[in-house]
């Protein structure tokens, strides 16, 4: 029964997500914790989940020829580097404060999801703070079990990137850092590797519904505010679970 309700976790929220075109792996670490996994594995089966369901989007991206390659290259390298250095930290950091940490990206996020404008403020876009951004968010991505796109889009956009560049170049880094911090987990984090698989396949497929429910003109900036407000909820009651 337990394989079920995952399955039926992974599938909804990677569903509703998908409508909002976001990734779901930032609601369903916490989720997966609450309902009983232990934190690590939570956070591995996250990681394991964005890789199945971004690395789809980067091969057609790269056969529509939308990807800029040297402008993707620098962020996936630094990624993928520091992304196991992340996850390997968390071995050893309290599980009390990665889960702190957490906390505050979930309001970040659900803030930038509810609130925030994604425009130029600056006009920083020196090619030398590509590794510099994607070193730093690798880390954090890393010990959270999250992709690190919701970090990196809204800043770089912010610095005065390309807006649509940007959004595309994300699909295609984002599987570097994922992977490579889930095989840094492997080497510390028992795997039921079933309920792994069950959990890929509850999001693939809730991400191929969501595609495809998307295409029938739904509102999805209302849809996107339901998403805010649920990483809020999500938040307090991972706070008040710290407490």
């Amino acid at each position: 029964m337990f394989y079920i309700e995952i399955f039926i976790i992974t599938f909804i929220l990677s569903t509703f997500f998908a409508l909002g075109g976001i990734g779901s792996a930032t609601a369903l670490v916490p989720i997966l914790d609450m309902v009983g996994l232990n934190f690590n594995f939570a956070k591995a089966i996250g990681l394991f989940v964005n890789t199945s369901t971004t690395i789809t989007s980067s091969i057609m991206n790269i056969k529509r020829k939308v990807l800029d390659i040297k402008f993707a290259f620098p962020l996936a390298i630094s990624l993928a580097l520091t992304a196991p250095i992340g996850a390997y930290l968390s071995k050893f950091i309290p599980e009390y404060f990665v889960k702190s940490l957490f906390v505050l990206f979930l309001f970040f996020a659900g803030s930038m999801i509810l609130f925030g404008k994604k425009e130029k403020k600056f006009n920083f876009t020196s090619p030398f703070i590509m590794p510099v951004l994607g070193g730093i968010v690798g880390i954090i991505s890393g010990l959270l079990g999250i992709g690190g796109g919701s970090l990196l889009l809204p800043i770089l956009i912010m610095l005065g990137f390309d807006t649509k560049k940007v959004a595309v170049a994300m699909s295609f880094v984002i599987p570097f850092s994922t992977f490579t911090a889930f095989i840094t987990y492997l080497s510390f984090t028992k795997i039921n590797w079933i309920l792994l698989i069950v959990a890929a396949i509850g999001a693939i497929l809730g991400g191929v519904v969501g595609n495809y429910i998307m295409h029938f003109h739904l509102n999805q900036k209302q849809i996107k505010k339901i998403i805010g407000i649920l990483m809020y909820i999500i938040a307090i009651k991972m706070f008040f679970g710290l407490i």
